[in-house]
């Protein structure tokens, strides 16, 4: 599958339902970014934007990275309508052809999980490699399926927070694991259906 077959099936994604007016934040994000103090930070795969603009309101600077156009575009006139857009920089961006210019305070990869052929280790290693001293790498993954999940293989495998550590392989005298569990919540879908689903929170510090 080509990078074209992952723009269309992505633009699709966002083109089937309505732009989000007041996105929300995810649940993981707000729980482990309040309070620390606000620098520059990176959006990996930012769909409609409500971290994105989270962060901002919790005084960061904030580049927004989507493969898909549709979802970079609604952003970007998201953020400019509330006057946000020299805080926001929402960027259409292929994770597996180049990773994002700079460095950064926080990255954040909330559910970057495609039905295409991605090197995930490799874009989290990259990110991993874009932090500054003390900043942090946030990865959230699904550890269950929701109702409304546009995967429902059953034969779906979750790897661990470990896992995903363990496949990004970093050196620990440079980046330290802060935070690998699997906590529970009560999610609401874009249709306003609940269900409980097992997020996979792994936080990485970059030391030196």
């Amino acid at each position: 599958m080509n990078a074209t077959e992952a723009d269309t099936f992505w633009d699709g994604v966002y083109a089937t339902r309505p732009a989000a007016s007041a996105p929300r934040p995810n649940a993981r994000l707000t729980e482990i970014v309040t309070g620390l103090p606000p620098g520059d930070a990176l959006d990996l795969g930012c769909g409609d934007g409500g971290d994105a603009l989270w962060l901002v309101g919790q005084g960061w600077n904030v580049t927004a990275a989507d493969i898909s156009a549709v979802a970079v575009e609604r952003l970007a006139a998201l953020a400019g309508s509330h006057g946000l857009g020299d805080r926001v920089t929402a960027v259409r961006h292929d994770l597996g052809g180049a990773f994002p210019q700079g460095e950064f305070d926080l990255i954040c990869a909330h559910y970057l999980h495609t039905p295409f052929d991605l090197d995930r280790a490799a874009v989290l290693r990259s990110a991993a490699h874009a932090l500054r001293p003390g900043g942090r790498l946030l990865v959230v993954d699904h550890g269950s399926a929701a109702p409304w999940s546009w995967n429902q293989d059953p034969d779906a495998r979750y790897p661990s927070p470990r896992e995903v550590a363990a496949d990004i392989d970093l050196d620990p005298a440079t980046w330290t694991v802060e935070r690998a569990d699997t906590p529970r919540r009560t999610a609401t879908g874009p249709g306003g259906q609940s269900a409980e689903v097992i997020d996979h929170v792994l936080v990485i510090r970059r030391t030196t």
